[in-house]
């Protein structure tokens, strides 16, 4: 493709993005605003299961039919899937590093005040399972801790599923076509526009049941930029999208965390606790800075090589691709950054 042709042809693909991916979400969460019944409809929960297929029709639309490169699951970070070795390696990262995050949140969380913990007697889960009539606990409450713990990594593969739906559009195709931007605007950018997606829902109290509704999407999508980086990484990291869908299904899975650890008679507020408060936001900022310290928000040399000598262009990407030119072409900004 001529080099003029191709910031008029990706800015079609970005608007044929965004109108396929909020125009359907927004027509999937209709009947819950029309019906004035929000989250309370029988198909709220539905349709937040469909809304997230909705990024990666937009991928599709702007893939299939105004790009059209030659490797169009490459586009997407489909794949190649890269050398095994590296790809599990992400995809181990894309299960511990979230969950280790949402751990964190509540831990700073609590050392800030805004996330009223019971560590030690673990008093909210001994009354919820009062609540529940359940007796006596069935094993130790530690022990039933880990259990979770090990329920929530079976749960980060469940909800990769779905996840998958909106990082084949989030992080497969939009982050490594705005990477020509440099790195950390790229990163920004698409976690902002991931965060605003959600609006349709968030609008309803999804989320932020006690936020004013002025300001639940700019939390949503404060917190969409602090976890979308770290989703990103993966994604860049590794050069496919699936660490990615499988880090964005540890992040929801990890959405009864806070009910384990939380004192008994107590509510917890995620506008300011959690991963989608604002203390939740500061370990996955921090782990951030650091890997962009540490250069790690770059593709792997060994993809770079492969590129340079032609043998990445003609047997694993398209003739262009957006992620691999743009890390090339911004090496000083991320340098900086």
């Amino acid at each position: 493709m001529p080099t003029a042709a191709r910031p008029r042809r990706t800015v079609a693909a970005l608007a044929a993005f965004l109108a396929t991916a909020f125009g359907l979400a927004w027509l999937v969460a209709l009947p819950l605003w029309l019906s004035g019944e929000g989250l309370t409809h029988p198909w709220a929960s539905t349709a937040a299961i469909v809304m997230m297929a909705t990024p990666t029709l937009g991928a599709l639309v702007a893939v299939f039919v105004i790009e059209r490169p030659a490797q169009k699951g490459a586009a997407l970070g489909l794949w190649p899937a890269g050398p095994p070795s590296r790809l599990w390696t992400y995809l181990g990262f894309g299960v511990a590093v979230p969950i280790t995050l949402a751990f964190a949140a509540l831990v700073v969380g609590a050392l800030l005040g805004v996330y009223p913990a019971d560590f030690a007697e673990l008093s909210g889960l001994r009354q919820l399972l009062a609540a529940q009539d359940a007796g006596d606990p069935p094993a130790p409450l530690p022990l039933m801790i880990v259990g979770q713990f090990g329920i929530i990594v079976v749960g980060s593969v469940i909800n990769m599923v779905p996840a998958l739906g909106e990082e084949i559009g989030w992080r497969g195709w939009l982050l490594p076509t705005l990477l020509r931007l440099g790195t950390v605007p790229a990163l920004l950018l698409s976690g902002a526009i991931w965060g605003l997606w959600h609006a349709p829902l968030v609008l309803l109290g999804y989320n932020y049941p006690t936020a004013p509704v002025w300001l639940a999407v700019p939390l949503m999508m404060a917190s969409c930029i602090a976890m979308g980086a770290v989703l990103g990484w993966l994604r860049i990291r590794s050069g496919s999208v699936w660490p990615a869908a499988l880090g964005h299904g540890a992040f929801n899975a990890c959405a009864g965390l806070p009910a384990l650890f939380v004192g008994a008679n107590e509510q917890v507020d995620t506008v300011s606790a959690t991963v989608l408060g604002w203390s939740g936001w500061i370990a996955p900022i921090v782990l951030v800075a650091c890997l962009l310290a540490a250069g790690q928000f770059r593709a792997p040399a060994s993809r770079l090589r492969r590129r340079r000598s032609g043998i990445l262009r003609s047997t694993e990407t398209p003739a262009y691709s957006p992620e691999l030119s743009a890390v090339e072409s911004n090496r000083e900004h991320d340098a900086i950054s």
